[in-house]
């Protein structure tokens, strides 16, 4: 009977210990099952990133070339402003206050011959005035091309967070 019973004992440990092994096992299936899925979802995160990140230095790097190609394009303009300034084939000019009528009848002066303003003294400028002038409207025209790339940069960079806030918004916590 001793055997009998310490069979019967031994069987039931046997099928206890079975039948723990299976849910343990179970268990680390369900575990792997959730850190896989885990892995692949924080993958497919990462993936996603990395394009927005391309996009973003795609952008950026377009943004910088057209930038870059207005700033110099606005140079050589100046350049070639200088250059002709410099060899007299351009001449700046301003225009005067017209001076007084003189007689009794007021009536302004007729128009120079290519000219419609009737009675508009031009003065021309010395040349090293006009350089000097050039220079201070370019160095002005290279500040308002930076400015628009920054707020350009500015926009881009704001309008591409809010798109990806929105896709990506954090859910609440409960």
């Amino acid at each position: 009977m001793a055997i009998l019973v310490g069979c019967s004992v031994f069987s039931t440990w046997k099928v206890d210990a079975w039948r723990y092994g299976r849910q343990l096992a179970q268990q680390q299936a369900d575990q792997q099952t959730v850190l896989t899925d885990l892995a692949n979802a924080n993958s497919a995160l990462i993936l996603t990133e990395q394009g927005k990140r391309f996009a973003l230095e795609q952008w950026l790097a377009a943004s910088d070339h057209a930038n870059y190609r207005a700033l110099t394009d606005e140079k050589t303009k100046q350049a070639r402003l200088r250059d002709r300034l410099a060899t007299a084939d351009l001449r700046l000019s301003v225009q005067l206050d017209a001076p007084p009528p003189t007689g009794c009848d007021a009536v302004q002066a007729t128009p120079s011959p290519g000219s419609v303003v009737h009675g508009a003294h031009r003065a021309q400028l010395d040349p090293a005035h006009a350089q000097r002038i050039i220079g201070i409207t370019s160095d002005g025209d290279q500040g308002l091309i930076a400015l628009q790339a920054c707020q350009q940069y500015s926009r881009g960079v704001s309008h591409l967070k809010d798109k990806s806030d929105r896709v990506h918004s954090p859910e609440p916590l409960p």
